[in-house]
């Protein structure tokens, strides 16, 4: 059975001197287009909210993750049913409760988001933020994430990227619960798709709250990522890659602990030192 989220494709391949004619194997990428029902029995309405340029597989979980994170809806709770259409039409149904109004203002977007971008589309500059809940401190417990465990989690994930493994050009979010156990994992060709399907798994397995996971992101961590992860009540974000300058501030706004550069048994803090656990340490400044 094919694997809808790779594609193939025939190359030249050039090796110092040695030209071979064979077959490469590549991320998918297709739009998806989110439709969303909603309204009182007697009145009820079809809308496309978002196109997204995804990697196929996984859309009913990118869908919800996406209307969340947009802060569309509160809770899986507010959906009814998904009708996917996607291998076919590359569209996605879901159905909200009756009684559920969706807050569709702020998250509208008036063209279609490449792989790159969990912002484009937004029709004004207010719009790309999304209503983000501060954590009251009694929410959060007192455990601190051991640095060396820390350390260990890009070859844990690394493992599991068959994807990655095939294609070579794909990004991942995992989520790890404090035994460094992985819970989830997902892959898209998009960065935000990613973390989309990851928090959409994890309100489908009911895994909320998510105050005492960590979220690992295979790439660097831009704004969309942080805002996403803050929305679903995560705070501790690890990335391979560096931070944006606005991931930082957003991170401090949102009492979120951001890891940057994690690679190669190093890693910086970037905000929320207090959630980590370092030991045998010597301190120095430059």
């Amino acid at each position: 059975m094919s694997n809808p989220a790779i594609s193939y494709t025939r190359i030249t391949r050039v090796q110092d001197t040695i030209v071979t004619a064979t077959e490469d194997a590549l991320a998918a990428e297709e739009p998806l287009e989110i439709q969303l029902i909603h309204g009182p029995a007697a009145n009820r309405q079809q809308q496309s909210v978002s196109v997204t340029m995804r990697t196929p597989g996984q859309d009913p979980e990118l869908a919800i993750g996406f209307l969340f994170t947009e802060g569309i809806i509160r809770s899986e709770k507010d959906v009814k049913a998904i009708s996917s259409e996607s291998e076919i039409t590359n569209t996605i149904l879901v159905s909200l409760h009756e009684h559920v109004c969706p807050a569709l203002t702020s998250s509208q977007r008036n063209f279609v988001s490449n792989a790159g971008c969990g912002m484009c589309g937004k029709t004004d500059i207010t719009a790309i933020y999304t209503p983000v809940s501060k954590t009251s401190p009694a929410a959060t417990t007192g455990w601190k994430w051991p640095a060396s465990m820390i350390t260990q989690l890009p070859d844990i994930l690394r493992k599991q990227q068959q994807l990655f493994e095939d294609t070579g050009g794909i990004h991942a979010a995992a989520l790890f619960d404090p035994s460094a156990t992985p819970l989830l994992m997902r892959e898209d060709i998009g960065r935000h798709n990613a973390v989309d399907k990851l928090i959409g798994a994890a309100l489908q397995q009911q895994l909320f709250p998510m105050d005492n996971y960590l979220l690992l992101l295979s790439g660097r961590a831009g704004f969309e990522l942080i805002q996403k992860a803050a929305m679903a009540g995560i705070k501790v974000i690890a990335a391979v890659g560096a931070p944006s300058g606005m991931a930082v501030k957003m991170a401090r706004e949102w009492d979120i602990t951001l890891i940057g550069f994690l690679r190669q048994q190093r890693f910086n803090i970037y905000n929320g030192e207090k959630r980590i656990a370092i030991t045998n340490t010597t301190v120095s400044t430059h």
